[in-house]
C-alpha cells in the first residue's frame, strides 16, 4: 500500500495521502514484518522521483518521515528529533558559564571479563601523559597495570575493585572509572554507572557479545548511560569485528554501525580507516604513540564505500537531517556526520563502533576522539533527587543543576579503606565542595566537616582545595553508607536516586582460627560490609556460626584472603551453600491466640486472617494489609502485628532463609484490656505465621544462573550431557570456527566446582561464565534434601 502510494501520488493528493497513511498506521493495517521492506522500497522509489520532480519529493519526505517516526523509530530508545535536556535549558537561563562543563567527560569502561578494559585504560593514561610507561596486566615485568593497584589483582590478573583516575585529552578533562568484568564483582559496575555520564562498552573481536556484556548492557540501559563501543583484540586469531556488530544489533538490540574498518586482521593488523573523514591511520612509535595518516589501501576502497554506506544508512534511520540528505544523494560533510552521531548517541538511538587492539597499541587515540566528540558532558545529563516533605509523607522529584554557585549536592557511591585512611568517593552534582566546609548527611542528619579533599589516580591521591559540579573526589574520615546524599543545608531532605543492589546468591561459613584476632576479624567484616553492599554477614543464634554472603565463590574467597593479608587474621571457610529462599504455594487461613500468664500482668493477643502467595520474581516480597473492620485489635497494636510478621518472614521455618512472595491480611483479632501489649501481638503474629506457613505446602526457591559455556565442538556430546545432568536447560547454541558456545539456565547448586569438571571433559580447553538470572521453585526432592541437611546440622 505504501509502495503504490509513493508511485502514484500527485502533488495535489499529498494532503489526502498523508491522512490516509496516518489512518493505515493507526489501524495497524501494515504487517510489522513488511514495514522495513516497505521503507527500503520507499527509498528506492524516492530516488526515481527526485530526478523527475524535486519539490514533489521533498513534500513526500515529510509524509514518510512522519510514518517512520511514529512506527519504526517508536520501537527504539531514540527518536529522530534531537533530545532536549531540561538541565541544559535551565543552565542557559541561569547564565551559568558552560565552558568548564563542556570540556569534561565522566566515563566508565565496562566489558565481559578478559576483554581488555584495564589494558585499554593503561593506554589511555599513557597517551594522555598520566603515566610514563605501559605495563601489562599480570605482566612479565612483574609491575602490572597501573589501575590494578591491589596485590591480589596483580596476582590473579583480574580487576576486583573499580578504580578511578583522571586525565586530559585535547583540553578535555576525563574522569575515568575502570570496572571489573567478573560477574562476582558486578556491584562495582553498578555503582560506577550510577554516577557516570557516558560509557565505553568493550567487546572481544573473537568472543563478541558474552554473558557479562549482556549484564553491562542492562546496567547501562537501567541508568540511561549513552555509550560508544570498542571492538578489541583485532590482532587475535579468529577476529571478526563485523560479526560482533551483528551480535550488538541482534543480542543487545542497538542501532550500531562501524565508524572505522581495520586495515588487516589478526597478525596483519596495521591500522584503521576512518569512514567519516575517509582517511587511514597507522600507529607508529614504540608504543603506538604517533598517529600517522596514510593512503587508504587500494584493496580496501570497495569495502570502505560499502561500509560507509551501511554506516550512513544506520545513522539516517536515527537522524532526520542525515536521512534527508542520504535519500536525496547529497554530499554530507564530516562535520554534519559527527554532529548527527553526537545527537543520536545522546538520545540512545545510535551507537558508533570503534575498532582496534589495545595491547597492540592500535585504535586508542581515535577512540579518545570519539569520547570527546560523542559522549555527553555533565550538563547534558538530567539527574534527579527526591525531596521529602517536612512531614515525611510525600516525595517530589527535583532536577539537580550543575551550577557551581548553587547549594551543594553530592552522592557517596563508594567507600574504601586505604593507606590514607577511610575514603568516601563522592560524585558532585550541584554546587562546590571546599576544604573546611560543613556538610550534612540527609539520611542520618549527621554533620561532618571536610578536613581534607582529594582526587584519586588509581591508589595515589592528589590534594585539592575545592571541586565543582560534574567532578569526582574523595573526602576523609566520614562515617556513612554507600548511596548516602550530602548537602550543605541542614534539614534539607534531598536524596539522590539510589542504585540497584542485587541479592547475594552464595554463602560460606567463616571462622577465625586465631582467637587473639577476634577484634581484627570483626573489624574486617564490618569494613567489607560498609564498602560492598552485596557482601553481608549473618550469625546463627543457635550454633553461633558466622556466615558471609555474596555474589559468587570468587567474591567471598577474595574477602577471606584479604582478611589474612590486610588484617593478619587467618580464617577458615566452609563449603559454599546456596542462598535459598522459602515461599508458600497456596492460601491458608489462620486464627491464633497467644496467651501467657507468669504472675502479674500476662500476655494476651489474638490475630485472624490469611496468608497467600505473591509472585516471587516481583519487586514486592512481603505485603501486609489491615482488613479489620472496627477495633477488634487496638489500632496502636497494628504496627506490632506487622513487625511480628516481618520478623517471621526474615527467618523462615524451613531452613531459616527469608520468605519471599507472601501477602498477609488480618481481618479479626482479640485484645485484653490489661494483658495485651506490643510484645504480645508480635509473638501472636509469629505464631500465626509459623502455623499457617506449615500448612501452605511450603517449598524452597533456588537461584538460577545464566551460564555460557565455550568448548571445542568435538566435546559437544560430553558437555551437553553434563549440563543436562546438572538440571540445566540449553536455550541457544552458536558456532565460531572450531569452538561451540552453549547458553543454558542451570541452578546455582549444581555449579560449584564446575570449572574442574569442564576442564576434565574438554582436556582443559573449555571455559565458562555465568550470571545471576532469577530465583525459581526448587523441585520437591531438592527441597526435602536441603531441609534434611539443615535438620542434621542442628
Amino acid at each position: 500500500k505504501m509502495k503504490r502510494f509513493v508511485l502514484n501520488t500527485k502533488p495535489q493528493n499529498i494532503v489526502r495521502g498523508k491522512n490516509g497513511i496516518q489512518k493505515m498506521v493507526e489501524g495497524n493495517q501494515l504487517n510489522r514484518k513488511y514495514r522495513r521492506n516497505i521503507e527500503k522500497q520507499i527509498v528506492r522509489n524516492m530516488k526515481t522521483i527526485v530526478s523527475q520532480q524535486r519539490i514533489r519529493t521533498q513534500t513526500m519526505m515529510k509524509t514518510v518521515r512522519n510514518y517512520q517516526t511514529s512506527q519504526i523509530v517508536k520501537n527504539t530508545e531514540g527518536v529522530k528529533e534531537p533530545k532536549k535536556f531540561e538541565q541544559l535549558e535551565k543552565l542557559k537561563k541561569k547564565g551559568v558559564d558552560m565552558e568548564t562543563l563542556r570540556k569534561m567527560r565522566n566515563i566508565g569502561i565496562s566489558a565481559h571479563i578478559d576483554s581488555g578494559k584495564t589494558t585499554l585504560t593503561e593506554r589511555i593514561l599513557f597517551y594522555t601523559g598520566r603515566i610514563a610507561a605501559i605495563h601489562e596486566v599480570k605482566g612479565s615485568d612483574e609491575v602490572g597495570a597501573f589501575m590494578d593497584s591491589m596485590e591480589l589483582e596483580r596476582e590473579r590478573g583480574i580487576t576486583i575493585q573499580s578504580a578511578a583516575t583522571h586525565c586530559e585529552w585535547k583540553e578535555t578533562k576525563l574522569n575515568i572509572i575502570d570496572t571489573p568484568g567478573h560477574v562476582d564483582f558486578t556491584v562495582e559496575v553498578e555503582r560506577a554507572l550510577r554516577v557516570l555520564d557516558g560509557g565505553i562498552l568493550i567487546l572481544c573481536a573473537i568472543g563478541g557479545v558474552q554473558s557479562q556484556s549482556l549484564t553491562v548492557d542492562r546496567q547501562m540501559k537501567r541508568y540511561k548511560v549513552p555509550r560508544i563501543c570498542f571492538i578489541n583484540k583485532l590482532d587475535r586469531v579468529g577476529a571478526d569485528p563485523f560479526a560482533v556488530i551483528k551480535q550488538i544489533r541482534s543480542k543487545l538490540g542497538l542501532n550500531a554501525a562501524a565508524v572505522q574498518i581495520p586495515i588487516g586482521l589478526e597478525n596483519q593488523l596495521e591500522g584503521v580507516v576512518d569512514l567519516i573523514h575517509q582517511k587511514a591511520y597507522r600507529f607508529d612509535g614504540n608504543s603506538g604513540e604517533t598517529l600517522t595518516e596514510i593512503d587508504i589501501p587500494e584493496r580496501l576502497m570497495d569495502e570502505v564505500e560499502t561500509r560507509r554506506n551501511e554506516f550512513l544508512e544506520k545513522l539516517a534511520d536515527a537522524d532526520a537531517a542525515i536521512e534527508e540528505k542520504y535519500i536525496m544523494e547529497e554530499d554530507i560533510e564530516p562535520e554534519e556526520i559527527e554532529e548527527a552521531i553526537r545527537r543520536c548517541t545522546l538520545s540512545h538511538s545510535f551507537v558508533p563502533v570503534f575498532m582496534g587492539s589495545a595491547k597492540a597499541n592500535i585504535g586508542v587515540q581515535p577512540l579518545l576522539d570519539g569520547v570527546e566528540k560523542y559522549l555527553p558532558h555533565p550538563g547534558e545529563v538530567d539527574n534527579y533527587g527526591l525531596l521529602t516533605s517536612n512531614d515525611g509523607k510525600s516525595e517530589e522529584k527535583t532536577l539537580i543543576i550543575s551550577d557551581p554557585k548553587d547549594n551543594f549536592v553530592g552522592l557517596a557511591f563508594k567507600l574504601e579503606e586505604s593507606q590514607y585512611g577511610q575514603l568516601t568517593y563522592i560524585r558532585i552534582y550541584q554546587g562546590t565542595i571546599k576544604t573546611g566546609q560543613n556538610l550534612f548527611n540527609t539520611r542520618t542528619g549527621q554533620k561532618i566537616r571536610v578536613s581534607r579533599l582529594g582526587r584519586m589516580h588509581s591508589n595515589k591521591m592528589e590534594d585539592v582545595k575545592s571541586v565543582g559540579p560534574g567532578e569526582i573526589c574523595v573526602i576523609f574520615g566520614v562515617e556513612c553508607s554507600s548511596g548516602d546524599t550530602f548537602v550543605n543545608v541542614n534539614k534539607w531532605k534531598l536524596g539522590m536516586e539510589s542504585m540497584f543492589v542485587p541479592e547475594p546468591v552464595v554463602s560460606l561459613s567463616i571462622k577465625n582460627t586465631d582467637k587473639k584476632k577476634d577484634t581484627a576479624f570483626s573489624k574486617a567484616l564490618a569494613r567489607f560490609q560498609r564498602e560492598d553492599p552485596t557482601f553481608t554477614v549473618t550469625q546463627d543464634d543457635e550454633s553461633g556460626e558466622t556466615a558471609i554472603h555474596g555474589m559468587g565463590e570468587l567474591h567471598l574467597e577474595v574477602y577471606a584472603e584479604r582478611m589474612q593479608r590486610e588484617y593478619d587474621c587467618p580464617v577458615e571457610i566452609g563449603k559454599p551453600y546456596v542462598a535459598y529462599r522459602e515461599t508458600l504455594n497456596k492460601r491458608v487461613d489462620f486464627k491464633y491466640l497467644h496467651r501467657k500468664q507468669t504472675g502479674g500482668a500476662g500476655q494476651f493477643a489474638g490475630v485472624s486472617g490469611y496468608i497467600e502467595p505473591l509472585d516471587i520474581e516481583g519487586e514486592v516480597k512481603y505485603e501486609f494489609e489491615n482488613a479489620i473492620v472496627g477495633n477488634a485489635i487496638d489500632p496502636n497494636y497494628i504496627s506490632a502485628v506487622d513487625k511480628g510478621f516481618q520478623e517471621a518472614v526474615d527467618k523462615g521455618p524451613l531452613i531459616g532463609c527469608p520468605v519471599w512472595g507472601v501477602r498477609v491480611v488480618i481481618n479479626d483479632g482479640q485484645t485484653h484490656p490489661v494483658d495485651s501489649s506490643e510484645m504480645a501481638f508480635k509473638a501472636a503474629a509469629k505464631g500465626a505465621f509459623r502455623e499457617a506457613f506449615a500448612d501452605s505446602n511450603p517449598t524452597l526457591v533456588e537461584p538460577i544462573m545464566d551460564v555460557e559455556v565455550s568448548f571445542p565442538q568435538e566435546y559437544q556430546s560430553a558437555v551437553m550431557a553434563n549440563i543436562a545432568k546438572k538440571r540445566g536447560s540449553i536455550y541457544k547454541t552458536s558456532n565460531a570456527g572450531e569452538y561451540m558456545t552453549a547458553h543454558s539456565e542451570i541452578p546455582l547448586k549444581e555449579m560449584f566446582g564446575y570449572i574442574s569438571e569442564l576442564r576434565s571433559l574438554t582436556q582443559g580447553k573449555g571455559e565458562y561464565s555465568m550470571n545471576y538470572l532469577c530465583h525459581r521453585h526448587a523441585p520437591n526432592d531438592i527441597t526435602k534434601q536441603v531441609v534434611r541437611e539443615h535438620e542434621q546440622k542442628k
